[in-house]
């Protein structure tokens, strides 16, 4: 056995039956630093090729010692390396024999003329056979991880509610909308991500509007988000009329879940329940942004508080305490609640700083004064994402938004 071992380019096994071939195939394939190992014997080759030793691509004489064995020890090869390309040589009188062993899965073939000019395009063949097996490898990954992102963002999408309810005097609209990023080439991906929103009447009288979002992307912050919503199926029969009682429950239940704090994971969520009566929106922040109002009648756009009323994130400390807000919604005013994606909207060009912020979403709310509810929302997905320069936001957003008619 003829072997040259060098810094790694292709991985090659050789089966030869020309012994006086070999050291020119040897010194062909080892000017480009491949690792090689040549066989010039059938029973040689096949020990080598039956090891447990990985393989780039693996070439081998159809015609050795006869076409039939070539072809046992070309199906044995390929039950042991069933990914690894195989190559196939023969001389120009046997290439109907060719066709049995494409048949079989041989990915190509070179024909030994006897000159041997054939060897100057043995690397050339066999590189363009490696570049090709990666290729579809990669393309064959991506389009698993796109089915598979594709699965996790239906899942997630499956529990954002669709028909909103909402008391008299008031109509409410939400949205929730994956991040995409632009890759190379300019298309779009679409990420699989752990926000959520939830709107329903806890009774005659109360409205609950949640946001909440899970750090990360992906099935985990998917599950995150799942188990929170299970949670808020589970707890909100209980009528929490306390914000922060019910947020400290939540917290408690999702510490002691792997899935969502493994590896440093948490869960941002803004809870807060409208009275119709009072109109009186009380709240409570575990982390998420700070809910605005929006006077129509002035136009003036506010926070209902400030950084220091954000709270802990779900899932980090059990027993933490949170805070209960309590603000009026004014006549003819919007409310808003949003998770950071909608804010957290930066530039697609890199010599570009700062993101869509607390001021874009107030000057957009304030662009949309004499519009009706719906189209508010929608601009401001459109004004957050217009902001990236067409790159696209890189977090999930989900955003609810009600308004007091008088």
């Amino acid at each position: 056995m003829n072997s040259i071992l060098m810094g790694p380019h292709m991985r090659i096994l050789i089966g030869w039956d020309n012994p006086d071939e070999c050291e020119l195939i040897s010194l062909y394939l080892g000017v480009s630093e491949n690792e090689l190992i040549i066989c010039a014997t059938p029973e040689e080759f096949l020990s080598q090729a039956l090891e447990q030793q990985e393989w780039d691509i693996i070439l081998m004489s159809i015609m050795s010692p006869d076409p039939q064995t070539a072809f046992d020890h070309f199906e044995q090869i390929r039950q042991k390396h069933l990914d690894t390309p195989v190559v196939g040589a023969c001389p120009t009188q046997g290439t109907f024999h060719v066709a049995r062993f494409l048949t079989a899965g041989m990915r190509a073939y070179i024909i030994r003329d006897d000159g041997g000019d054939f060897m100057f395009l043995i690397e050339t063949t066999l590189q363009s056979v490696v570049n090709s097996v990666r290729a579809e490898r990669e393309r064959f990954v991506a389009e698993r991880l796109r089915e598979e992102v594709e699965s996790v963002r239906k899942l997630q999408e499956s529990i954002i509610p669709t028909n909103l309810v909402s008391p008299d005097r008031f109509d409410v609209t939400a949205r929730y909308e994956s991040s995409q990023i632009r890759v190379f080439g300019g298309q779009p991906v679409t990420l699989a991500g752990g926000d959520y929103y939830d709107v329903f009447m806890l009774d005659d009288d109360n409205l609950v509007l949640l946001v909440g979002d899970a750090s990360g992307h992906g099935m985990k912050a998917c599950m995150s988000i799942m188990t929170m919503h299970t949670l808020v199926g589970m707890i909100r029969s209980n009528k929490y009329l306390d914000t922060a009682a019910f947020v400290k429950d939540v917290n408690n239940r999702l510490c002691d879940q792997a899935i969502v704090n493994d590896d440093g994971g948490f869960i941002t969520l803004l809870y807060g329940i409208l009275n119709s009566k009072t109109n009186e929106f009380q709240w409570t922040s575990a982390g998420a942004p700070i809910p605005m109002i929006h006077e129509l009648e002035t136009n003036q756009v506010h926070e209902l508080g400030t950084l220091d009323d954000g709270g802990l994130p779900l899932g980090i400390v059990p027993d933490a305490d949170y805070d209960i807000h309590t603000s009026v919604v004014p006549p003819d005013s919007r409310l808003l609640i949003f998770t950071d994606g909608l804010a957290e909207a930066f530039p697609g060009e890199k010599e570009t700083f700062g993101e869509f912020g607390i001021p874009g979403i107030m000057q957009s709310l304030q662009a949309s004064r004499s519009e009706n509810l719906e189209q508010s929302l929608e601009n401001l997905f459109r004004d957050s994402n217009a902001f990236t320069d067409g790159s696209g936001r890189h977090d999930d957003t989900s955003v609810v938004l009600l308004e007091r008619k008088n």
